[in-house]
């Protein structure tokens, strides 16, 4: 199988910009951790993809993506972040999903709906991310990103992402392909551009076809020139320290009920469904260290 990573090239002597991208293994490990049903798992991993692949721009160690779907559909909240390491995490508010199309396909628009909006926030490191909203045009993943990519960064965008799902539930091919216009593009390299994306296959089908990164960009792109190559795994930084850490910002009649009631506390983390048990002792032990950093303030 081939490995998950984004590939960066350009085409056109500089004007158009193109990001490939294989996710299968990263949205398997989404389906597992989350449970999903075939709508779901393609609706979060339509979002992990393209969210991953605008986190490969990112400079900063500590840079991330947040993209995030409330189309009012029955999938509820989609939300996946990425940072520059290439971690990639998210989450479906419904992950029992199986909607499917007359036409055969998985209903993702569907799911996600279109009476609401896309929002990114890209946090570089300042006080305030920045942070753009565009209405959501289908609720397919691609044909919002690109509206998103227009309206709010002002780049004309070409958005291709899919998730093939196998008969069994599993992730068959995953990944997704943007080439965008670059400032200095002239009417031919649009022209080329509107070319493509009128023949361009599935980006998921091309995957499962046993192509490479590189051959499917220079499939559609044969001057293409690769700038750079990322690794991409899903990974989720949760750990029963930061829960303990939470727990501890509650108030100590809260903690105390907690501890009295016996059963101790589960958090469950939303990104990846991670559960962590904290006993009564545990609870004392969180109440205890609570009193003395309140001291030392």
């Amino acid at each position: 199988m081939m490995k998950d990573e984004i590939v960066i090239a350009e085409a056109l002597d500089g004007q158009i910009r193109i990001h490939a991208a294989c996710t299968t293994a990263l949205v398997e490990q989404a389906r597992k951790h989350h449970h999903c049903m075939p709508t779901s798992a393609a609706a979060l991993g339509r979002t992990l993809t393209v969210t991953a692949i605008m986190a490969s721009d990112l400079k900063g160690e500590n840079e991330k993506v947040t993209a995030m779907f409330n189309g009012h559909g029955p999938a509820g909240t989609v939300l996946a972040q990425a940072d520059a390491k290439g971690n990639v995490k998210g989450f479906i508010g419904d992950p029992n999903l199986y909607l499917v199309r007359e036409d055969g396909h998985l209903a993702v628009g569907q799911a996600i709906g279109t009476d609401g909006n896309l929002t990114v926030s890209r946090d570089m490191g300042l006080k305030e991310p920045f942070t753009g909203v565009s209405k959501i045009q289908s609720g397919e993943v691609g044909d919002d990103f690109a509206y998103y990519f227009a309206i709010s960064e002002q780049t004309p965008s070409v958005v291709g992402v899919g998730v093939l799902v196998s008969p069994d539930g599993t992730i068959k091919a995953s990944g997704g392909l943007i080439y965008q216009l670059l400032p200095n593009a002239t009417e031919e390299a649009i022209s080329f551009c509107e070319n493509v994306a009128a023949t361009q296959k599935p980006v998921s089908e091309l995957i499962d076809s046993g192509l490479s990164l590189d051959e499917i960009i220079h499939t559609y792109f044969s001057d293409a020139n690769v700038l750079d190559r990322r690794n991409i795994q899903w990974h989720c930084e949760c750990s029963k320290e930061r829960f303990a850490a939470s727990l501890m910002t509650l108030k100590d009649s809260e903690i105390e009920e907690m501890i009295n009631d016996e059963k101790g506390a589960e958090c469950v983390c939303q990104y990846c469904n991670t559960a962590y048990q904290f006993t009564s002792e545990d609870l004392k032990e969180i109440l205890k260290q609570k009193h003395v950093e309140n001291r030392e303030c």
